[in-house]
């Protein structure tokens, strides 16, 4: 399950400076005309010692960008190179976002305060720098869903309207305009590494496994030897099959698995065409420009495998490749086991021996790919491991492609306290699909009426605390 917020005093942090001047660029807001307040994320702002602030303190720092104190003296864009749509890219990096603060969070984890929106950059290329409204609304919207159904992603921190009218191609435009400030276990990717390796930067690399395995990994004093991106070309394999079982389990579409996207944390981030499936649809897709159906909800785990592939390429020139096959050869079952925990963590009910813990779970792909019960209708239903109640899906799953699926469901025992939260006598799931937000928008572009998205986000909040009701879910 993903960490949850524990309340921490203010502790700032530098340590991206440790790795030198090869990594970013100092850079300067942009002056916006409007600064209005939008959204605060009050659940984690104590886990950073931030709840103190008030509205003109908190628009001070998240839409002026004013440091934040004995933290980062200005803003850094951060650069990076890669594979977008499986094309080499060298002409990318933080070119509408910069790094504004890190910070330590009641775990003591190294956190992340980084933008979206923040204006233009050494890598804005011909981009405005700029971030819609609507894209705003729709980051907080999943990460608040993602969060709630266990995935580890970044947390939406700040949304602040901007006051610029902006143009753009793919929806009716001139459109409002935002900054968004994101709370993320930190900002280096895969195509960090890319970058290092395409300019043969070899010790600004062996520095990076270092950085990477103190600050993600927890290791105390990472050696600089070559066993050391081994160790951190595992760990990432480790939380990348999780990461992609949990978006299959979620019925999540990120939309745009570019090795640029993909964090050395393996923490999910970056939203822009996400989508939920309504129904267990291997070819959905989520963004419309992805013509093969690169990132479908089905290929999202090979997606994430062949970025992972990219970080090992970029590796070997520090360390002999073949030292690195185990970490790629072991992701798909490392993502099976990911994918059983996810899914019992889902259902609420109790895992057994692997083999069995997968045909159970075959049968319940192979019923829901009918596409005759949407995904959340399902795992509400089926929570603790047997049907409850009335729901307009009961003659669905009598019918025989559910069959396979109610045996094996039946011999499992539900998860202690499966269905102690009230959310569970609900009629109806709590989800996220186009239309609920193409709604949720329409009240904010038309009336500038947010009643919906607050109504939202504390629904899905409420749901988030019911999925974590159980204390014996599959971890």
């Amino acid at each position: 399950m993903a960490t949850l917020p524990q309340p921490a005093p203010y502790r700032p942090e530098r340590a991206i400076l440790s790795l030198g001047e090869a990594f970013y660029d100092a850079v300067a807001p942009a002056d916006f005309p409007q600064t209005i307040l939008r959204f605060r994320n009050e659940r984690w702002a104590p886990a950073v010692g931030l709840e103190g602030l008030n509205d003109e303190e908190w628009i001070a720092h998240f839409g002026r960008f004013r440091p934040l104190p004995d933290n980062l003296p200005e803003p850094l864009a951060l650069r990076y190179h890669g594979h977008q749509f499986r094309v080499y890219n060298p002409d990318i990096g933080d070119g509408r976002g910069f790094l504004f603060a890190q910070l330590r969070d009641g775990a003591g984890r190294l956190l992340d305060l980084g933008t979206k929106g923040s204006g233009q950059t050494p890598y804005s290329r011909f981009g405005d720098g700029r971030l819609t409204l609507k894209g705003g609304v729709r980051e907080v919207l999943a990460t608040e869903m993602l969060e709630a159904l266990g995935a580890e992603t970044s947390k939406t921190f700040s949304l602040i309207e901007t006051g610029e009218a902006l143009e753009r191609s793919d929806e009716p435009s001139p459109t409002r305009s935002a900054v968004l400030v994101r709370l993320s276990h930190g900002h280096i990717r895969i195509g960090t590494f890319q970058r290092l390796a395409f300019f043969k930067q070899t010790e600004e690399m062996a520095k990076l496994v270092g950085y990477c395995l103190h600050h993600y990994y927890g290791e105390t004093n990472p050696s600089a030897d070559a066993d050391a991106a081994v160790r951190l070309l595992d760990r990432v394999a480790d939380a990348a099959s999780r990461l992609a079982a949990s978006y299959v389990a979620a019925g999540f579409v990120h939309g745009v698995l570019n090795s640029d996207n993909i964090a050395l944390t393996a923490e999910s981030f970056d939203y822009g065409p996400w989508r939920w499936t309504p129904f267990w649809d291997g070819h959905f897709t989520a963004a419309y420009f992805d013509h093969a159906g690169l990132y479908s909800f089905g290929r999202q785990p090979e997606a994430i495998h062949w970025d992972l592939l990219q970080l090992a390429l970029s590796l070997r020139q520090i360390v002999d490749a073949d030292a690195l096959t185990p970490a790629l050869e072991t992701f798909p079952d490392r993502f099976q086991k990911a994918l059983r925990d996810a899914i019992f963590g889902r259902l609420a009910i109790v895992p057994r021996e692997m083999e069995a813990d997968m045909s159970l779970i075959g049968a319940l792909e192979t019923a829901l790919a009918k596409r005759t019960v949407p995904i959340d209708r399902f795992f509400f239903d089926w929570r603790g491991g047997s049907l409850r109640g009335k729901t307009p899906a009961a003659a669905d799953y009598e019918g025989e492609p559910f069959a396979e699926f109610r045996r094996l469901v039946g011999e499992r025992a539900p998860a202690a306290g499966a269905l102690d939260h009230p959310y569970w006598s609900d009629d109806a799931p709590c989800s996220m699909h186009i239309e609920e937000v193409e709604g949720i928008w329409s009240q904010i572009d038309e009336a500038d009426d947010w009643s919906a998205l607050e109504a939202k986000i504390q629904a899905v909040r409420r749901m988030g605390e019911a999925m974590r009701s159980s204390p014996d879910e599959a971890q």
